[in-house]
């Protein structure tokens, strides 16, 4: 099994967040589609697929396994390219 590559952006994102008082798991290594991070703010979980927002519009696209955990999930789960769009989600 290869590694899952992170997007570039994942590691200042976390830092940001964290910064914050925002608990955060990272859970991109986890693979089969599952998103790259769940964050706990205010009593609540947020599923996060984070994407490079610098990167081309081909290049964001979530892949066939995460294309597949979108489809099949019941609950909440979020594509967000940058902490302001995460930021957003939360209020």
């Amino acid at each position: 099994m290869r590694a899952k590559r992170i997007d570039t952006n994942q590691n200042q994102v976390v830092k940001n967040l964290r910064q914050l008082g925002i608990s955060v798991a990272i859970t991109s290594m986890l693979g089969k589609g599952f998103p790259d991070l769940v964050i706990g703010y205010k009593k609540r979980n947020y599923l996060i697929e984070l994407k490079d927002g610098k990167k081309a519009k081909s290049q964001k696209k979530l892949t066939e396994c995460e294309e597949e955990f979108f489809n099949t999930w019941k609950g909440q789960i979020n594509v967000c390219e940058n902490i302001d769009d995460i930021l957003k989600l939360l209020k």
